[in-house]
């Protein structure tokens, strides 16, 4: 049986369902789990763990896209019918998701193909990630003073440069903002060049690169990174979650969150009553 003693830490091109389904005999922490350590509770991270949650509209259009800008996933497969609530399209649907592939609707498919079109307009997008420059959806293994971590990278450029692209409802500043705070994304920052560090990957004077776009027309594009405070604070949060899932571990127990007898108004309710 393979234990965590024959496991090589390394770049490997393998599936993202084995990815995510975690190749670590014992287990490994993911980005996204150590965001749900940090921002919610160990209780809440075993359940998620032990409960995969299945496929989502908004994850096949998000995979969809990445197909596209990336060249690298699985197959967008076309479902020309526009409802999908007859047996024989529901068992066409099926079948599709059954050999890893996606099914989209004709309105979908034009949507991230309008998608990809566009980004390959905005000049630093299409630099960051002009085809051939890297590598995409290599999956990073490491083992980190007894805790394995994993992550996944959407683009490793040849230059050592981590690129990572998401869809977004809204590329304004103050939306984006509010959108790496909501979803951690200067968490992943870290962890991610944790792991381009640890593996040699990457040159760590080429700063990280977040490649936004917005899923509604024009699908406009903004190309940012996190500022040294977000970059601090995601580090904290990072060695929080780590610590918390080696005690977890150690103990075996996940607990819930902590007691709150009494509770405060957010800080900004006090200071506008002050």
């Amino acid at each position: 049986m393979t234990t965590t003693a024959d496991v090589q830490p390394g770049l490997y091109d393998i599936p993202a369902e084995l990815y995510h389904a975690d190749p670590i005999p014992g287990g490994s922490l993911s980005s996204t789990g150590a965001r749900t350590l940090a921002k919610k509770c160990p209780a809440v991270f075993k359940w998620e763990l032990d409960h995969p949650q299945p496929y989502s509209k908004a994850l096949d259009l998000g995979t969809a896209a990445h197909k596209l800008v990336l060249d690298d996933g699985p197959e967008l497969v076309l479902v020309d019918a526009d409802k999908w609530n007859t047996d024989a399209i529901k068992a066409d649907v099926a079948a599709i998701r059954a050999d890893g592939n996606i099914p989209l609707k004709r309105h979908e498919l034009d949507q991230v193909q309008a998608m990809a079109a566009a980004l390959r307009q905005d000049a630093d997008a299409a630099r960051l990630l002009e085809p051939g420059s890297g590598v995409a959806e290599q999956s990073a293994f490491w083992d980190d003073h007894g805790i394995w971590r994993r992550c996944r990278f959407d683009w490793i450029r040849h230059d050592g440069q981590i690129v990572d692209y998401k869809t977004a409802r809204s590329c304004r500043r103050e939306d984006l903002e509010k959108t790496f705070s909501e979803h951690g994304y200067h968490q992943q920052q870290e962890w991610y060049l944790d792991g381009g560090l640890a593996l040699d990957l990457v040159d760590p004077e080429k700063p990280f690169q977040f490649v936004l776009q917005e899923k509604d027309p024009p699908y406009l594009v903004v190309v940012t990174t996190c500022d040294p405070v977000a970059r601090g604070i995601g580090r904290h949060l990072n060695d929080v979650a780590l610590n918390t899932y080696a005690i977890c571990r150690e103990t075996g127990e996940w607990p819930g969150y902590l007691p709150n007898p009494v509770l405060s108004l957010p800080a900004w309710v006090e200071r506008q009553y002050a």
